[in-house]
């Protein structure tokens, strides 16, 4: 199984999460690309970190939006979500290359998540990017959702994501953010949760009933109190299940 968390999110000054911290817990970090969050220094310092401990790099590309950490819907057109999806890819692989990595996948992040899960046309605009950049680069993404299927059909692999601090609907999708269960903040529970989803690849969700959830990499989200802490439980929780934690990159 692979553990992965969003880092890199700062922006000048500002600094979100212990990034360092969760790089020595978690074997993929998705390192966000300066237009939800980061800028070029951090995106360098974070690349650096992640080869030093042989963290897999993933961009975690989002809407060009600062000021709302891309978590408000943007209705792009498809040619400007796609030529800045590539945008993204170039800029973070570019700060892999000093330190002899690269970046080895990609997540869309926040509102463009929600939105490539269900809207395809800005799904297909993902997958047009991985084509034009690297059509070996595997996304990372929901599994079942719209952009899973477009990007299958594409041949670009996909690899399958649950989250063990976020709320479930029956359906399958996470519930959003603006409601209610949208986060699960008990680090016991969320611990419990990543090793029912290694183990039994199912999930509780937010009505109790029990729902599949075929992954191959669990997210913690590294903006949340406590995350550090967390992702230390969880890491402790799903060795002690006997689950191999490795990089799917």
């Amino acid at each position: 199984m692979d553990l992965n968390a969003d880092l890199g999110e700062g922006f000048g000054i500002w600094r979100l999460g212990d990034d360092e911290a969760l790089l020595d817990l978690i074997t993929s970090a998705n390192v966000a690309c300066g237009f939800h969050g980061g800028d070029p220094s951090t995106m360098r310092r974070v690349c650096a970190a992640a080869a030093e401990r042989g963290v897999a790099v993933g961009a975690q590309v989002g809407y060009r939006d600062l000021a709302g950490f891309g978590r408000r819907h943007i209705a792009y057109a498809y040619a400007e979500l796609r030529d800045e999806t590539t945008y993204q890819l170039g800029a973070l692989d570019a700060f892999c290359r000093p330190f002899r990595t690269r970046v080895r996948y990609l997540k869309p992040h926040g509102a463009l998540y929600h939105a490539a899960a269900a809207d395809e046309a800005q799904a297909a605009a993902l997958v047009a990017a991985v084509k034009d950049y690297d059509d070996e680069l595997p996304l990372l993404c929901l599994p079942g959702s719209v952009l899973a299927q477009l990007a299958t059909g594409a041949g670009i692999r996909v690899v399958a994501e649950g989250f063990a601090d976020r709320g479930y609907l029956p359906n399958g999708a996470l519930v959003p953010r603006t409601v209610d269960g949208a986060l699960v903040t008990d680090p016991e529970q969320v611990a419990a949760r990543a090793v029912r989803m290694a183990t039994e690849r199912t999930v509780v969700a937010v009505d109790g009933s029990v729902i599949p959830c075929p992954i191959d990499s669990i997210c913690l989200h590294g903006d949340t109190p406590g995350a550090v802490a967390c992702a230390a439980l969880v890491r402790a929780a799903l060795l002690d299940a006997g689950v191999t934690l490795t990089p799917f990159a």
